[in-house]
């Protein structure tokens, strides 16, 4: 794969056009197309503008995925949440939803 074939990879996986991802990176289509076949290279400015889309920028240049942010370890309490959650069939899970979804309410008004 190359810089062209990885560019539209990310393109793709954000559901995204091609004409809307030029617009979004501040080129014309006809530039995009050019990208995804490798017939030119992107720009930094280019590039910059796309990350803010959500595209792994530094998979694009050299193929390999950027470290995911770290996430904080889970409590005991929210690990019992989840496999419960997993466990539930799809009715307990839509009321569990709703619940939580209540109490978060409930809170933020009361914040």
């Amino acid at each position: 794969m190359n810089v062209g074939d990885r560019l539209r990879e990310e393109r793709e996986r954000l559901g995204v056009s091609q004409e809307r991802f030029a617009l979004s990176g501040g080129v014309q289509k006809r530039a995009q197309i050019h990208y995804e076949k490798g017939e030119r290279n992107p720009d930094s400015a280019y590039l910059a503008a796309i990350a803010l889309m959500g595209v792994d920028v530094l998979y694009v240049l050299t193929g390999q995925r950027s470290q995911p942010v770290a996430v904080p370890a889970l409590s005991k309490e929210e690990e019992a949440l989840l496999d419960n959650y997993k466990h539930a069939d799809d009715e307990g899970r839509r009321a569990a939803q709703q619940v939580l979804t209540a109490l978060s309410k409930q809170r933020k008004k009361a914040a």
